[in-house]
């Protein structure tokens, strides 16, 4: 785990988080996914302990304010989710930084997500592509598959 505090995302493996920290985290996702989007779904799913799971999130006296996850999925390939800010604390730049962070800590390999629609300009500077066609998930919220592909080797 690296950093603390707004100015540096913290990043732990599944297996490093502490009680508190995945307690803050699901708070978060909570509050944005199954209240704020009135989605209720299921966001405990098993995933989030795994070795092969990543976090990144930045946090002040207020609890955890922006968070990702990334997990590596079969072909070295890593799937983002779970991308969220708190509405206090929105307009910062915050999930940009994540971003950012998630894609250095990974490295150069394929990255895939689902981005709900509205936002998936968001992804593009990011260097992700649209994939398909635009579905809609369990909770009738439009969503497109995006990939951002590894750098050929030369």
């Amino acid at each position: 785990m690296i950093g603390r505090g707004v100015h540096t995302p913290l990043i732990a493996s599944g297996p490093e988080l502490t009680a508190a920290q995945l307690h803050d985290i699901l708070r978060l996702r909570c509050d944005v996914f199954v209240v704020e989007q009135k989605a209720a779904y299921l966001d405990v799913d098993g995933l989030d302990l795994l070795p092969g799971t990543s976090h990144l999130w930045f946090e002040s006296e207020d609890g955890v304010e922006s968070y990702l996850r990334v997990l590596s999925e079969p072909d070295d390939v890593q799937r983002i989710g779970r991308v969220c800010t708190a509405g206090k604390a929105r307009g910062r730049g915050l999930a940009a930084r994540l971003m950012e962070a998630a894609l250095v800590e990974h490295g150069d390999t394929d990255y895939v997500l689902d981005a709900q629609t509205y936002v998936q300009e968001f992804y593009a500077r990011f260097g992700f592509t649209p994939h398909g066609e635009e579905f809609v998930d369990d909770d009738g919220i439009p969503h497109i598959t995006m990939w951002r592909r590894a750098e050929p080797s030369r």
